[in-house]
């Protein structure tokens, strides 16, 4: 009942009880007098009735304008006032009390305004000594945060109930869930590893980390190999323990091997084709070569026709090794690590390297320190092998051509990018250039292995070639490479403030998330806000979701890093009106996926949180009228940021911009479906300290009083 109707109600009763008291003090006296006091009275009342009545009506008026001053009025102010004082303590301490009412009240507010100046200042240099005091700590975050992100091993660490309280880049781009492959959540803070990876491998791992802990054992950690999709991924688990020793949680350092199985499959196989190809053809060898060696005597046809089966079963392994190591040359290559490298920079390496053996390398600009830059050309290479090869190659032909300067270049040509060596004299014959391709280089890096330049090159997908002219007397090597994109070319996911690490350590504290969320406070729960955009306001009538977007709340943290944002294909008109509001066109939506498509990957996203919307009942509409089209249902609780604000201020305006005026939360992307969703987390954020001060703790009860708003009643 609001507040206004409760004090009319008071104020009725109390009328009704001073007529009450005034009708039984007139009952007594009437019975106190005799019967000529009677007929006196009654000729001095039927005489004068009117002006009684006046006389009642002017005493009775001030008397209903003060009690309507003491009985509504100032308890209105009084809430208005406590309501304000509210959101200064508990959500904007920026926020002052409206100065209205009568001059003790307005009084009171400017007492309340001062306090708040005060403690506004108070609040703000306690939040400098905390940044300061913090500073060292987030130096150290920072640090982990560089080294994570820097790590090309994918990197997850759990708390003991298997919530992930940290990842990396590398993590969660190897366990993205892939289109077409079974239903899996991707990686999150707060999210359960046993949703990602199988759960009984881990649970294993797990007893065996304990187990090793319960020994004494120097190295718990435990190893295993799970599939996901289609390819593997080697683990490596080690505990986390507290300062007393106790499990705390652990770490997972994932490493996907798919293609190193694959190569091991490939040289099992060839192992066993060679051993079963060449048993039988030795043993003719040997059996025809043992009787040639036991019976010398031999007539000349025998030993003719022993020697051919020799021969024969001889080319026939020849082919049968040939024909194998053909088909997997590449298992009989070192496996080279191929970096980044602009090509200006090898040829500076080149210079530098050719100058320890004698050539001095220049280059055709007119700068002999360092060539001309190109940005734009960029090789992909294993550059200490290629330069090592190299110079052994311009050595050799130094000391057979006398040749102690050259001139290099790079250049793009198409797809490539070729490398000239050229100088003044003859070009080396053909095939002693293929003779030195074929030498092993050496170094003490290498140790006594050892490759060639044609096993280089031929790692690079790279050949090598000698143009000469005999006119101009002038030789060149050339050497041909693929070409990659320079890095301005490569696209770059838009970058969030700060590094590009998520992580909660907060929760190695937070208990493990049940189906039975109604006992749990708000401010443990982990929620899913989202928002759509769609072509119209009635989706009874066949207005579809054009767009959705949502973001993660873990442990009272809003994680911008963890968000979803689809656009969605209506196969339908979109009003012109509507597209005034969110600036969708049809143009923009055409190719993108249906709304079957995509919410399966929402539906994911949001798996085993709370859901959270603006008036959740329109984007809820949506939701289950899809249920029988896409078979997708979202069964968890749902809370609505409207019907919350009007349990903490029922009689102000409840729309998005104004909570957020009001609680002093920032608008940013108004009318898209990713920034509606963020403004309306940071509100949620807002409010619970406010619920909490009404005596709303867990979601049973935020539900409940959610239930009880007029605002509960919308239907779309």
């Amino acid at each position: 009942m609001r507040p206004a109707v409760r004090l009319a109600l008071w104020l009725m009763a109390l009328i009704a009880l001073l007529a009450g008291l005034l009708a039984l003090a007139g009952s007594f006296l009437w019975t106190d007098l005799d019967a000529a006091e009677r007929a006196a009275l009654t000729a001095l009342v039927s005489g004068r009735g009117m002006l009684l009545v006046v006389l009642g009506v002017l005493v009775l008026v001030p008397f209903g304008v003060l009690l309507r001053q003491w009985l509504v009025a100032y308890p209105e102010a009084v809430i208005r006032l406590r309501e304000d004082v509210d959101i200064i303590h508990r959500a904007h301490p920026e926020h002052r009390v409206a100065l209205t009412g009568s001059g003790d009240m307005r009084r009171l507010g400017e007492a309340v305004n001062a306090f708040a100046e005060a403690h506004c200042a108070l609040q703000h240099e306690v939040a400098s000594r905390i940044e300061e005091a913090n500073a060292r700590l987030e130096q150290e975050k920072n640090r982990l945060a560089a080294l994570m992100s820097e790590l090309s091993q994918s990197v997850l660490m759990c708390n003991s109930e298997g919530r992930i309280l940290l990842y990396n880049g590398s993590a969660s781009q190897l366990l993205e869930p892939h289109a077409g492959g079974p239903a899996r959540a991707p990686v999150g803070l707060g999210r359960s590893i046993f949703g990602i990876l199988d759960q009984r491998l881990i649970v294993h791992a797990l007893e065996r980390i304990r187990q090793r802990l319960r020994q004494n054992c120097q190295d718990p950690a435990a190893h295993f190999v799970t599939a996901r999709g289609d390819y593997l991924l080697r683990a490596q688990m080690a505990p986390l323990l507290d300062h007393q020793g106790e499990f705390i949680g652990f770490v997972l350092i994932l490493e996907d091997i798919t293609r190193e199985v694959a190569l091991d499959s490939r040289r099992d196989a060839l192992l066993q084709q060679l051993t079963e190809g060449t048993r039988a053809g030795l043993g003719n060898i040997r059996a025809a070569a043992e009787t040639m060696e036991r019976f010398p005597e031999m007539d000349a046809g025998h030993r003719l026709r022993f020697g051919e089966v020799i021969s024969d079963e001889a080319q026939r392994l020849s082919r049968h090794l040939e024909q194998a190591l053909s088909r997997h040359a590449d298992l009989l290559h070192p496996q080279w690590l191929l970096e980044d490298m602009l090509a200006t920079d090898l040829l500076v390496a080149l210079q530098h390297s050719f100058a320890t053996v004698g050539v001095t390398a220049r280059y055709p600009s007119d700068n002999d320190r360092y060539p001309e830059s190109d940005e734009s050309l960029w090789l992909n290479l294993d550059s200490y092998s290629l330069v090592q090869a190299m110079t052994q190659l311009m050595a050799t032909l130094a000391d057979a051509l006398d040749i102690r300067e050259v001139a290099i270049e790079v250049a793009a040509d198409g797809h490539f990018a070729r490398l000239l060596i050229g100088w003044e004299g003859p070009a080396p014959e053909p095939e002693h250039l293929h003779e030195w391709e074929q030498r092993p280089f050496r170094s003490v890096a290498e140790g006594p292995a050892a490759a060639s330049l044609r096993e280089v090159l031929e790692s690079h997908g790279g050949e090598i070639w000698c143009q000469g002219d005999t006119v101009a007397g002038y030789s060149r090597l050339c050497l041909q490479l693929p070409a990659t994109r320079s890095e301005a070319e490569v696209p770059v996911p838009a970058r969030t403030p700060g590094r590009p690490v998520y992580y909660d350590f907060d929760l190695f504290n937070q208990p493990g998330q049940s189906t039975e969320l109604d006992e749990r406070p708000l401010r443990e729960l982990t929620y899913t806000v989202f928002d759509t955009e769609t072509t119209g306001l009635a989706p009874s009538e066949g207005d579809e979701i054009i767009s959705i977007g949502a973001v993660r709340i873990v442990n009272g943290r809003l994680l911008m890093q963890e968000c979803f944002e689809q656009l969605v294909d209506p196969h339908r008109p979109i009003p012109r009106e509507s597209q005034l509001i969110h600036g969708l066109s049809p143009r923009m939506l055409t190719g993108q996926p249906g709304i079957a498509e995509v919410l399966p990957l929402f539906q994911r996203f949001a798996e085993d949180t709370v859901l959270v919307a603006h008036n959740a009942a329109f984007d809820m509409r949506f939701l289950q009228l899809k249920e029988a089209q896409t078979g997708i249902h979202f069964i968890q609780p749902v809370l609505d940021t409207l019907l919350l604000s009007a349990l903490v201020q029922p009689a102000e305006g409840h729309g998005l911009e104004q909570i957020a005026a009001r609680l002093g939360v920032k608008v940013v992307g108004r009318h898209t479906a990713l920034g509606d969703a963020m403004v309306t987390g940071h509100v949620l954020l807002k409010l619970i300290p406010l619920l909490e001060e009404r005596g709303v703790h867990t979601l049973k009860q935020a539900r409940e009083a959610s239930r009880k708003s007029a605002y509960a009643k919308l239907e779309y």
